[in-house]
């Protein structure tokens, strides 16, 4: 059995030609098991991809093959997109008013009632929701639907889960949970999971490929912290890591001589501040409390920077520090 459980090849898909919109030309493979990620800003096409693997779109160009086979457009089929696929959209699409156990158990025949009910309350015992199974969906909260339209989704013998934007209507601390619960739950299924976010977190935290999508197009595939560490495109930087990007005249105002090209680029991680041979007196322009950690707002020669620092409450505003730039890339 091929290795690949999805190839998309040549995909594009435009909804104007007045305007950068859709997908183009957009090539990759997603192998069995793996967790992705597709992230990008609003409007990037991550949506559209989506649909486009499920077979909810008709595309311009290109096709997309799952287990060797070509899924078929909308055009093609009576009702569009994939048996083995399932799609779990931010509308959720649950029965309010039936029961947790019901929206889920719907989705199996009764064929085998016994089967039925065991898949049924093994998958809520998964995403830990059978607590909730007599329930009316009206009356959870959104992480909970959430986790319901989840469990609906994966009841049946799905192969590839698709999620679009899972942990929009989650709060912080259910987020966390949530991610943890989906990574879990496809490593013990072996379900192929491909997610879109416009939060890279999301990526970070949950995927074994991020695929990072600008205006319609694939700019760079990878594991996440080759994707992190390397980026390809100032674009991918300041998306996962809110890198820090200065002209090549401003890199020079803070001395670094050796950089080259037109800007440089670097996370706030990687300013060491510690007083060395090469380190550069800043001053402390501001301090922002981040829990665990600080970050510090420094300027030099009127270029501002800025930079992790661990010792909370050590520096204040108007101090001055010694800082070397450890690491940066070059654009």
């Amino acid at each position: 059995m091929d290795e690949n459980i999805i190839s998309v090849k040549n995909l594009t898909k435009q909804y104007q030609t007045a305007q950068a919109s859709g997908i183009r030309d957009i090539n990759f493979d997603i192998k069995r098991g793996e967790v992705v990620a597709i992230i990008g800003e609003s409007g990037s096409g991550k949506s559209t991809l989506l649909k486009s693997i499920f077979g909810l779109l008709k595309t311009d160009t290109g096709e997309v093959i799952f287990n060797g086979k070509r899924v078929l457009g909308p055009d093609e089929q009576l009702i569009p997109g994939h048996k083995e696929m399932k799609m779990v959209t931010q509308d959720f699409s649950l029965n309010i008013y039936a029961k947790v156990y019901d929206n889920i158990a719907s989705q199996l025949s009764n064929t085998n009632i016994k089967s039925k009910q065991e898949k049924t309350v093994a998958i809520m015992e998964h995403l830990r929701i059978d607590h909730l199974r007599d329930k009316k969906i009206i009356e959870l909260s959104g992480g909970e639907q959430q986790r319901v339209a989840i469990a609906r989704a994966m009841v049946t013998d799905t192969q590839l889960l698709l999620l679009d934007e899972p942990f929009s209507q989650v709060d912080a601390l259910l987020k966390n949970q949530l991610r943890a619960d989906i990574k879990r739950i496809a490593a013990e299924t072996g379900v192929t999971v491909i997610m879109v976010s416009h939060d890279p977190a999301d990526g970070l935290f949950l995927a074994d490929v991020l695929l990072l999508i600008k205006e319609g197009q694939l700019i760079q595939k990878g594991e996440p912290s080759h994707v992190y560490n390397h980026p390809e495109h100032v674009y991918t930087a300041q998306l996962l890591g809110n890198a820090v990007v200065l002209p090549m005249e401003d890199a020079l105002k803070l001395g670094m001589t050796s950089a080259k090209g037109k800007e440089v680029l670097f996370y706030p991680e990687w300013v060491e501040l510690k007083n060395t041979w090469n380190s550069k007196r800043y001053e402390v322009k501001d301090v922002y409390y981040k829990g665990f950690y600080e970050e510090l707002l420094l300027e030099r020669n009127g270029v501002t920077i800025r930079a992790i620092h661990l010792n909370r409450g050590e520096h204040k505003k108007n101090d001055h520090v010694q800082a070397n730039i450890g690491r940066f890339l070059e654009f």
